[in-house]
């Protein structure tokens, strides 16, 4: 195979690194793509633009290319095509040129289970080319009467050390990639046979961000896969069927509003900040307060979109009847067109805490309902697979620099 061409966007997304405020500071932000091993690009996960570009760069005329962008957009995300070969309206002699340089690519399938309620869960391996090797994350389909709904990852491990949350007991591992996150869509689709693309009868209808992972410490991969999921042209996702949760990323909360446009839910869990403060340390640093004032911020939040507000109920520890009264009343101070998710805890090994009896959760749901807020329980689902809400882990760690070059260096007496 002949060398690959230098993609000079490549190159241009290696601006300085951009810090974002959190806890503890995330792996920055944006990630350069990555060459494979076998020197091809992978088109997953780039825009148009790039696409085009790259087309561009590998010598293809820029009229062509602009052509074949348009053409490949619609293979890839409205027919789910991943091999070069069955793109009918290409030429056999530029669907050869193509595969010799580029790649169609899907996350690796590792283990699939079912649960006997239905939900799917998937836990999927990939490489970024970081050094760190092939890392594993999860994501988790639900099925439901009236829709079916995406719990999608944004990052390998997290950062917020939430104590509720089996993720939170990780290290963040690095930040999952755009190709990394419309390829968990991409894959969701080939398993419930839905290419090509139509608006609808289809079973996956909704995504949910609250995967493995902070989505607004991630904001440019995220904001990019979503927007590639949304396009009219492709997987035709409306922005009201995408929810993005965030555990009270403040600074971050605006540009989310603006730039991306989907519906937001808030990991909220408790009213106190001493209470907060333990179960989501990220409260250290935005309160509260804080936090509400920016969700009244929001730009696009309305009764006809309200601000999702989840709360898992965890025994003798946010689930008094004050705690209730107190959730209504910061609600109804900062005006917020809000409803409330209860969440019964999901236990898994080693947590500290235990789940309200069903008739305290039922008690909390009808104080915040007399207050004029809807306040469903939600119904655990996939808890005998671990993929219910806060189950999800997996064994992915992040290499010290020292491990790194230990590693290397064992390839290189090998190879000796």
């Amino acid at each position: 195979m002949e060398n690959p061409p230098d993609f000079p966007y490549v190159r241009a997304m290696n601006v300085p690194l951009m810090s974002i405020p959190g806890h503890i500071d995330p792996v920055p932000v944006p990630r350069a793509p990555v060459l494979r091993a076998d020197g091809r690009i992978d088109l997953l996960g780039l825009t148009r633009a790039e696409i085009r570009l790259a087309l561009e760069t590998a010598q293809l005329e820029p009229k062509q290319a602009k052509l074949r962008a348009k053409q490949l957009w619609h293979w890839i995300y409205n027919r789910g095509a991943t091999d070069f070969a069955v793109m009918t309206d290409i030429a056999k002699d530029m669907r050869g040129w193509l595969a010799m340089r580029f790649v169609v690519s899907r996350p690796e399938v590792v283990e699939a289970q079912v649960s006997t309620d239905g939900t799917r869960k998937w836990l999927l391996r990939a490489d970024a080319g970081d050094g760190q090797g092939a890392q594993d994350f999860e994501m988790v389909f639900i099925p439901d009467a009236d829709r079916g709904t995406l719990c999608v990852s944004s990052q390998v491990g997290c950062t917020l050390n939430c104590t509720f949350c089996h993720t939170g007991t990780m290290r963040l591992v690095r930040n999952l990639t755009p190709a990394e996150i419309v390829g968990q869509v991409m894959l969701a689709r080939d398993a419930l046979g839905e290419w090509p693309s139509q608006p609808e009868g289809r079973m996956l209808t909704n995504i949910v961000m609250m995967g493995m992972g902070e989505p607004l410490y991630n904001f440019d991969a995220v904001r990019d896969a979503l927007s590639i999921v949304m396009d009219g042209d492709g997987l035709a996702l409306s922005k009201r069927r995408i929810t993005l949760s965030t555990s009270g990323v403040v600074p971050m909360m605006a540009r989310a509003g603006e730039e991306i446009g989907v519906n937001l839910a808030v990991s909220l869990h408790a009213v106190t900040k001493d209470v907060r403060d333990e179960i989501v340390p990220l409260n250290r640093k935005y309160g509260i307060e804080e936090l509400l004032q920016a969700c009244a911020d929001y730009p696009g939040a309305n009764n006809a979109r309200r601000i999702t507000f989840e709360y898992v109920m965890l025994k003798d520890k946010n689930d008094s009847d004050e705690d209730a009264h107190e959730l209504v009343r910061l609600l109804r101070k900062y005006r917020l067109p809000a409803k409330v998710n209860l969440i019964p805890f999901n236990p898994w090994p080693g947590a500290a805490y235990e789940c309200s009896t069903p008739e305290r959760v039922t008690r909390f749901s009808n104080i915040v309902f007399e207050g004029g807020i809807s306040a469903p329980v939600r119904r655990p689902r996939g808890r005998d697979i671990d993929a219910a809400c806060g189950q999800l882990k997996t064994a992915a760690e992040r290499k010290s620099r020292a491990e790194l070059d230990r590693i290397a260096q064992e390839k290189q007496a090998a190879i000796a």
